[in-house]
């Protein structure tokens, strides 16, 4: 049991990183599914926060406005919400993405049986093959989720200021927008972690003897 030493923090970031550096193509297979699935999340409740700008800042005209963006809103109404259409699609894109990333992770498992099996013989403890995982599933999910949240983000603002016109940018709720960003990049993350989870607990647990028995 002496030989089971625990490594810092700082080297299994290192570690985690050159790992994503040496399967990049993968990787960023893995992370565009995120990237879309969080842009289209980000897209949406941008434009319909720059939709609630409009139709606070523009009277009565603002419904005539919206109605002929393609906004379903009624005379009276000082918000506008996600629609039903809208929270199903993104919902099942999240779930989507999801199963795609758990996929994707399974398979990184079974390439690297034998990488894994190493350490463990080396004196790897199962926290530390686990916390690689998570790392990696974390360094993934934090920048694609931004990516994607401020590709959706640009994409709402261009198609808004085509609709409504340049004036939208005067009344842009910039602080909600931001708030926007930040949560949609959380919810990436989230999902990045959650699709991981699978996949390195088997990781981990996985025999040393099991590991290297597996043929190339």
């Amino acid at each position: 049991m002496d030989r089971l030493v625990e490594l810092p923090f700082g080297k299994s970031v290192e570690i985690a990183y050159k790992s994503i550096r040496a399967r990049f193509f993968r990787s960023l297979i893995t992370t565009l599914s995120l990237v879309l699935a969080i842009a289209f999340l980000c897209y949406v409740q941008t434009g319909n926060l720059i939709a609630e700008a409009v139709l606070q800042h523009n009277g009565e005209e603002a419904y005539r406005i919206l109605e002929r963006a393609g906004y379903d809103i009624e005379p009276g109404a000082t918000s506008i919400g996600d629609s039903a259409k809208q929270r199903w699609i993104i919902i099942l894109s999240l779930l989507v993405c999801v199963v795609g990333i758990v996929n994707a992770q399974l398979m990184a498992v079974t390439e690297r049986f034998r990488e894994i099996g190493t350490m463990k013989c080396l004196g790897a403890l199962n926290r530390f093959i686990l916390r690689l995982f998570v790392l990696e599933a974390s360094i993934q999910g934090l920048a694609g989720a931004f990516a994607g949240a401020m590709i959706g983000a640009v994409f709402a603002l261009i198609s808004s200021t085509f609709q409504f016109g340049s004036t939208v940018l005067a009344s842009l709720p910039y602080t909600q927008v931001a708030a926007t960003i930040g949560a949609a990049t959380a919810v990436g993350c989230f999902l990045s972690l959650a699709g991981v989870t699978y996949p390195a607990i088997k990781a981990a647990t996985m025999e040393p003897v099991e590991a290297m028995r597996v043929e190339e």
